[in-house]
């Protein structure tokens, strides 16, 4: 009967009686647990227990300054620090101690710099996002607004979030970072509430870059969400958009990402959330080459030909080339197994997994291309249309 007091109290009685105090205090902690007032326990804790009523041999007589005018705390939490969680944090001096943020604002370390290739996307950040954010004085004189954010739309893995990261770093900005589970709650009404800590966060820490990942799973259509808690989880983003466009945040900027922008709430398009939209596309051949220098950077490699590689592996998402040096290592070790020694990961290597590997954006771009056909009000595709029939997709 783990769970009954009185009988805990009664074995740590007779344990502290045999002398077993440490026996004892395991009980007591067991007894605290469940009932942290307990004057009992804290009693047979303190330093002389009264354990019972009948006669004893006495202690010696100690000075009446000796005996403790108040509960030793820290004794008790030294005697049951392997029992009971700690139920302090500290002394009163500590009062002032604030709970750490639940989401963290990090600095990003990257540039554009160092995103290879991409010329048009970076010309297109340049233009929509980071020029008139560097230039604010000329961003006054032509009436420049920075209400509502940037989403990026593409295929996946093609460096949504690298790139956000690089426009953190670019704006000298705090970079927090976040997706669908690190918002929505099982339970009714959290998910309103994290999401409005959230954009507090993001507040307190400017100039900071907010990143919204998957924001077609946080922000989906309302007409097509049964589930009542998540239309309110929607509503709250909507609201926290706002707020965040108002003239009273400055120092917030938000970036978004999504492989499915057609799942997107229509309200989060609307002017003053997210207006503005980037197509990011599978790397060029200059970003192929930087993808896989990066992969290959920590392995022992000879005999690398980039150019040659980024031409074979064209439509390659960013995922697939890191999957691609993965498949290559593994080429070469197993080689290194039979041989008995290991040996460098050679360009033959890496066209064998090239063979092995094909592009995983097919079924992605299948759904953009009805997208574009059907679906492209406003114009709001005509990036995706062009590429598309560029590459004879459309």
């Amino acid at each position: 009967m783990p769970d009954d007091v009185p009988l805990r109290l009664h074995l740590a009685t007779m344990l502290m009686r045999a002398g077993q105090r440490e026996e004892a205090v395991r009980h007591l902690g067991a007894v605290l647990q469940r009932d942290p007032a307990n004057s009992s326990a804290l009693q047979m804790l303190s330093p002389e227990p009264m354990l019972s009523s009948e006669p004893a041999v006495a202690p010696p007589a100690q000075p009446a300054a000796a005996v403790p005018s108040a509960y030793d705390w820290s004794q008790a939490e030294d005697e049951l620090r392997d029992v009971v969680p700690a139920m302090f944090v500290g002394d009163a001096g500590d009062a002032g101690l604030e709970e750490a943020d639940a989401f963290d604002a990090e600095h990003s370390g990257l540039t554009l710099a160092d995103v290879a290739g991409m010329t048009e996307v970076k010309q297109r950040l340049e233009a929509a996002f980071l020029a008139p954010m560097r230039n604010p004085d000329l961003r006054r004189l032509y009436g420049k607004s920075m209400r509502g954010g940037l989403l990026l739309y593409g295929p996946p893995g093609c460096g949504k979030t690298f790139i956000a990261r690089a426009v953190a770093g670019e704006l000298g900005a705090k970079f927090i970072a976040v997706s669908f589970a690190d918002i929505i709650d099982m339970f009714v009404g959290q998910s309103e509430r994290n999401i409005h800590e959230l954009f507090e966060h993001a507040r307190r820490s400017a100039p900071c870059v907010l990143f919204l990942d998957e924001v077609d799973a946080i922000g989906q259509k309302r007409t097509q969400l049964r589930h009542t808690p998540m239309r309110s989880a929607v509503n709250q983003l909507l609201l926290e958009l706002d707020d965040v466009a108002g003239n009273n945040n400055e120092g917030v900027f938000l970036l978004a990402a999504t492989n499915h922008p057609w799942d997107v709430d229509s309200a989060l398009r609307r002017p003053g959330r997210f207006d503005r939209t980037l197509l990011v596309l599978p790397p060029d051949a200059p970003a192929r080459e930087g993808v896989f220098r990066l992969h290959l950077r920590d392995r022992p490699v000879a005999g690398i030909d980039l150019v040659k590689l980024a031409s074979l592996t064209d439509g390659y998402s960013g995922a697939d080339i890191a999957h691609i040096c993965e498949s290559a290592a593994e080429i070469a070790l197993m080689d290194s197994v039979k041989l008995g020694s290991p040996r460098m990961i050679g360009n033959a290597d890496l066209e064998a997994a090239i063979a092995q590997v094909k592009p995983s954006l097919g079924a992605w771009f299948d759904t953009a291309r009805n997208v574009a056909l059907f679906a492209n009000e406003g114009g709001m595709y005509d990036d995706l249309a062009s590429y598309l029939r560029k590459r004879r997709l459309l």
